[in-house]
């Protein structure tokens, strides 16, 4: 009889996790401020058997944060790094090098958006001149109620719609003096490779790979219906460039050092960027991150970028000190 075939979904989580555990065994990097990600040598692929069989009641959360308290696993906020340890282990157990307790829960299928619950928001209108309405109030998005609410106006009034997250990010709600809602915007992990960025800034892969997350992409940036003030997206943009990195700072423990977003062409014209200073430096190529093709198949979009840094380049080619 023919061997059954697995289906294409799993071949290709199945890619994805055997990639990942071959990127954790080529090397262990030393970051900043001492965060480092262990390798899966031999004999810590024995001490997880270990833990595992020594501890039948724990479930993959508790076994993740117990080996990261172990190796010292964290990030440079100082919290542990069990999120990724997680990502190790899956990787070792689809290999066939250990076997994991069963998940607790089943997450969204790779890739799903998030399911947004949507409100009923203020979009009164707020017109007239900019100085009438500075100065501006900025809020970090923080806690259930409010990011539910950055979502939904996210979900309902953004052509691109919100998805979720994945890795560090930053969220603003923008006020006006008086507190009236204004915009939001959303910052996120930065694409993991864009060959007019990567050229801009003379990376190689490898040190793309290292300082990627010294860079972070606006990737939502929405005036709320009914708000038409001239000059108020530069001014905002202008505004969280003075402060982001403090603030990532403050969430994750180090700063970034340059901002990029992606401007749909025939759809905008990235007046306020370039209004606020930022650079354009290419198109991109229309395949998206996960083609496998060399046709373009999503729309074309401006790049820009804003450096944080005078010597961005240097922090961002040489984020290893």
């Amino acid at each position: 009889m023919r061997k059954k075939s697995r289906s294409y979904g799993s071949f290709f989580v199945g890619r994805y996790l055997e990639k990942k555990l071959d990127s954790i065994n080529l090397v262990c990097y030393t970051l900043v401020m001492g965060s480092i990600r262990p390798a899966m040598t031999p004999e810590r692929i024995e001490q997880i058997k270990n833990l595992i069989k020594e501890n039948p009641d724990w479930h993959r959360t508790k076994l993740s944060q117990e080996l990261c308290k172990i190796w010292d696993w964290k990030g440079e906020n100082g919290q542990i790094k069990d999120v990724s340890c997680r990502d190790v282990l899956r990787a070792l157990d689809y290999a066939g090098k250990i076997k994991l307790p069963k998940k607790l829960r089943y997450g969204r299928s790779k890739g799903g958006a998030d399911q947004v619950a949507l409100m009923r928001h203020d979009i009164t209108p707020v017109e007239g001149r900019l100085s009438e309405l500075t100065p501006l109030v900025i809020e970090v998005v923080t806690g259930k109620d409010k990011l539910m609410e950055f979502k939904s106006y996210i979900a309902q009034y953004h052509y691109l719609g919100y998805d979720r997250n994945i890795g560090e990010n930053l969220k603003y709600f923008i006020y006006d003096r008086v507190r009236r809602p204004l915009c939001c915007l959303m910052f996120g992990s930065a694409s993991w490779s864009c060959a007019a960025r990567d050229t801009y800034i003379d990376w190689n892969s490898v040190q793309r790979k290292l300082a990627l997350k010294y860079t972070t992409n606006n990737s939502r940036f929405l005036i709320y219906p009914g708000v038409h003030v001239s000059h108020l997206a530069s001014h905002v943009l202008s505004l969280i460039c003075r402060r982001i990195s403090s603030d990532w700072i403050e969430k994750y423990g180090h700063p970034v050092y340059m901002l990029e977003t992606y401007v749909e062409c025939g759809r905008f014209r990235g007046t306020c960027y370039k209004a606020a200073n930022w650079r354009y430096v290419g198109q991109t190529s229309g395949r998206g991150r996960n083609s496998k093709t060399s046709v373009g198949e999503l729309p074309i979009k401006d790049i820009y970028v804003y450096p944080l840094h005078k010597r961005f380049r240097d922090k961002l080619k040489e984020p290893i000190i």
